[in-house]
């Protein structure tokens, strides 16, 4: 890994470039800010390893899965609560703690991945841009808390994981329940490539398209998606990327009268496409 250099004029420093640290403390913060951690160390120092939260085998890897794994356990945990002998504050603890999560994951971490872009953009402009006018940086603005949605403490997850435990130990746990919370692994059958959908999501933000989609749990036996696009002008969809990585960005330009860009997908195993078209989601931009 190579760390930025912000005075060394080279054309590698650029948002995305795999051999650069954005993040470099010594570079972006001063002794007393928040989040200051020290200088660079050396490259001989061994790297501490980052702590991180093992995930039962009940719970998805992807985080679009994940999404869909909290929103079953929130709108079906209440229903049995009679059944498991949950008391009322812990069945409300736990849905708020699944619609916080749900938050973080599905609207923050959006906004805030793309405003860290935005910010990337802003430092290159600072130092290479042209105009006499003073910049305005980039500002975070987290998206509001949906209806019903509260913060809570930190340790969400690791409460839910408890509660599962708690359910599962507790006698009264049935097969039909456990598999309708979703809370044991499901069976390693192959699953049938020719049925696979990509889920995918669509928004404007920043003067882009921030497409989200997932593996759908299927990591393994896929290598990609497909990704095709309707700008609206006559030419039907064409092909925008082929992503092995879940979401990407479309930084074609913004039209300057309001349009409707259309977006579908299809996942790829082994150079091919397999499984099913996704539905098509449409975003306004421009005007």
């Amino acid at each position: 890994m190579r760390f930025v250099n912000w005075d060394s004029g080279d054309p590698e420093i650029y948002y995305g470039n795999p051999n650069l640290h954005w993040g470099n403390p010594a570079y972006l913060l001063e002794p007393g800010d928040p989040g200051y951690v020290g200088p660079i160390p050396s490259v001989n120092e061994p790297k501490k390893k980052g702590t991180r939260m093992k995930h039962n085998s009940y719970f998805p890897d992807r985080q679009t899965d994940q999404v869909a794994w909290l929103e079953n356990f929130r709108d079906k945990l209440a229903g049995y609560a009679t059944a498991l002998s949950l008391a009322s504050g812990t069945v409300t603890g736990a849905v708020a703690d699944c619609g916080w999560l749900i938050y973080i994951f599905n609207l923050w971490l959006l906004e805030a991945r793309a405003w860290l872009k935005s910010c990337t953009g802003a430092s290159l402009t600072a130092q290479a841009g042209t105009g006499s006018g003073a910049m305005t940086l980039p500002t975070f603005t987290p998206p509001a808390l949906p209806t019903g949605v509260t913060a809570m403490a930190p340790g969400a997850l690791a409460r839910i994981f408890a509660l599962v435990q708690v359910i599962k130990k507790s006698g009264k746990c049935t097969d039909a329940i456990a598999l309708d919370l979703r809370i044991v692994g499901t069976a390693a059958d192959a699953p049938d490539l020719s049925t696979v959908v990509p889920l995918l999501g669509a928004k404007v933000s920043g003067g882009e398209v921030l497409i989200d989609w997932g593996w759908g749990g299927l990591s393994a036996l896929l290598s990609s998606c497909e990704i095709h696009v309707d700008r609206g002008g006559g030419a039907g969809f064409v092909l925008l990327t082929i992503g092995t990585r879940p979401g990407c960005v479309d930084k074609h330009p913004l039209p300057a009268t309001r349009t409707v860009w259309s977006y579908k997908a299809i996942y790829r195993a082994n150079d091919s496409e397999v499984g099913q078209w996704s539905q098509t989601v449409s975003v306004a931009v421009g005007g």
